[in-house]
């Protein structure tokens, strides 16, 4: 570090070293396809010196390079790690302006991570319902960690995590069994005509992670089911009655109702649908699940 000796009351220049202090990786290993963080820690360098970051691999192999800036002495970028880098990774940090170069220490490459087959055992899902997740995992030993996370899909891109399960890789394989529940009010639900975009019921998708490299499965469809109660003033159930079931996705569904006065429909799009008896009255709004409502004649 430089230091210097001068009198009190009176201008002195010091020349003052640059230099990279540290260059590191934010974790020890990493497997290709993944991505993890590259920190560069420098001293006297002023605001906006331009750097340039050149990646090999312990082969000697060039993986590309890329340029930025630095300021407050402090550099941070999310490198991704290339497919096909082999054993280890290192960063080479360059400051041609001030003469300066530092390497990382290398970057220990696991076995390349491929996630396919990502999948549920079922396209829609009841309440209650229990599902089974499965996907395909090559490249990391057996026993190894990995998580399943399962998100409602939303439209804008802000996916809610709704469970996050830990599972250990077997046979190339990981697996795990998650019950299905709709804990939101269906009543929230927009109908086909209250909305400009159509009706969208509840999507989930699961994702796969192992370090950081993820896969998504395809799409699972919420189902729900209405009860239909028909009764007279007095509350006697009127049974056999025929009834028309107008549905939030824009469909409609016909229907008997039970000696008792009463149907379940099972498998329907969850929101809030109309039931109609036709000559008997209606139509009366019921929302799907726990919540359906009853007709009175």
């Amino acid at each position: 570090m430089s230091s210097h000796k001068g009198q009190t009351g009176q201008v002195t220049k010091v020349r003052v070293d640059s230099a990279i202090e540290q260059v590191y990786w934010t974790r020890r290993q990493a497997a290709p396809g993944g991505t993890v963080g590259l920190e560069v820690f420098t001293r006297y360098v002023g605001n906006g010196a331009d750097l340039k970051i050149e990646l090999t691999d312990n082969a000697g192999k060039g993986h590309g390079s890329f340029t930025d800036k630095i300021h407050g002495n402090h550099f941070w970028a999310a490198v991704k790690i290339p497919s096909d880098a082999k054993d280890a990774l290192v960063a080479s940090v360059k400051l041609s302006k001030h003469s300066l170069q530092q390497k990382s220490p290398g970057l220990l490459l696991l076995p390349p991570v491929q996630i396919t087959n990502v999948t549920w055992d079922r396209k829609e899902a009841r309440r209650g319902d229990t599902l089974k997740l499965t996907a395909d995992v090559k490249g990391p030993p057996d026993g190894g960690e990995a998580a399943i996370e399962i998100y409602e899909r939303d439209a804008e891109g802000a996916h809610e995590q709704v469970a996050k399960i830990p599972v250990t890789i077997r046979n190339k394989k990981v697996e795990a069994w998650w019950e299905f529940q709709y804990h939101d009010d269906t009543k929230d639900i927009p109908s086909a005509h209250e909305t400009e975009k159509g009706y969208h019921p509840p999507e989930y998708f699961f994702r796969v992670a192992v370090g950081e490299v993820g896969a998504d499965s395809g799409p699972l469809e919420f189902k729900d089911w209405i009860e239909v109660v028909l009764h007279d003033g007095k509350g006697n159930p009127i049974g056999g009655a025929e009834y028309v079931l107008y549905l939030p996705d824009g469909s409609q569904k016909k229907g008997k109702l039970n000696q008792q006065g009463s149907s379940i429909e099972r498998g329907v799009p969850p929101g809030v649908s109309r039931v109609e008896f036709p000559g008997k009255g209606g139509p009366v709004s019921v929302p799907s699940g726990p919540h359906s409502g009853r007709g009175q004649s």
